[in-house]
C-alpha cells in the first residue's frame, strides 16, 4: 500500500517541497536524498489533501533538472 508524503527539503539555501508516493515517510525521505544528493531534508509528512490541494508542491521527477 502506497502513500502521498510531503517531504520538505533545502537545497543550496533554496527551500523547496515534493510530493512523493512511497510505502512509508523513510523511503519517501531517501527516494528525494538519492535523486538529489545535495538536498538537506528538513521534514517529511503524509500529504493533507485539503492543504495541499490549495498550495500544491511539486514532484519529485519535476525538480530532479
Amino acid at each position: 500500500m502506497t502513500h502521498q508524503f510531503t517531504i520538505g527539503i533545502n537545497v543550496d539555501g533554496k527551500r523547496e517541497a515534493v510530493t512523493v508516493e512511497a510505502e512509508d515517510a523513510l523511503i519517501a525521505a531517501l527516494r528525494v536524498k538519492h535523486e538529489r544528493s545535495n538536498a538537506v531534508i528538513n521534514y517529511v509528512r503524509k500529504t493533507n489533501r485539503r492543504g495541499d490541494r490549495r498550495h500544491p508542491h511539486q514532484g519529485i521527477e519535476e525538480i530532479a533538472d
